[in-house]
């Protein structure tokens, strides 16, 4: 009995293969990700933090600094949250600033709200998310 096999045959069960492989890669960082001890708070985790009110709440909580209305400042300062269990924010980081009080307005703004806290498999844990906050006149 012979065996005939094409050169297509090899490369689909090469890629299946490959693939497999690349599931179980992206399992173990997942997992990483989620359980790095270096940094306690996820990348990701299955129900995101969210302020409670939505975002609204945070954006009634800024006020203009002087020195951006004045100057006509207006932008996105993009601030990297990290949020507990509980919901409560521990620290917030400023990605990208606009300056003019802008980034210390956010800053306060989002440690003043309270969040939904992030959970995976169920279990409320510890998370960061990048948040952009508006600033127009």
């Amino acid at each position: 009995m012979r065996y005939s096999i094409k050169l297509s045959q090899i490369v689909c069960f090469t890629l299946i293969i490959a693939l497999s492989g690349l599931t179980e890669i992206k399992h173990t960082l997942a997992s990483n990700m989620l359980l790095n001890p270096e940094d306690p708070y996820a990348a990701f985790a299955e129900v995101m933090p969210e302020p409670v009110g939505g975002m609204s709440s945070i954006v009634k909580k800024i006020t203009y600094p002087e020195m951006a209305r004045k100057n006509g400042i207006e932008g996105k300062v993009y601030v990297l949250v990290m949020v507990n269990e509980h919901g409560g924010v521990d620290e917030v980081k400023v990605i990208r600033g606009i300056g003019a009080g802008c980034d210390e307005a956010a800053i306060k703004a989002v440690k003043s709200c309270k969040f939904t806290p992030g959970k995976s498999k169920g279990s409320p844990i510890k998370v960061k998310l990048s948040l952009p906050i508006v600033f127009k006149m």
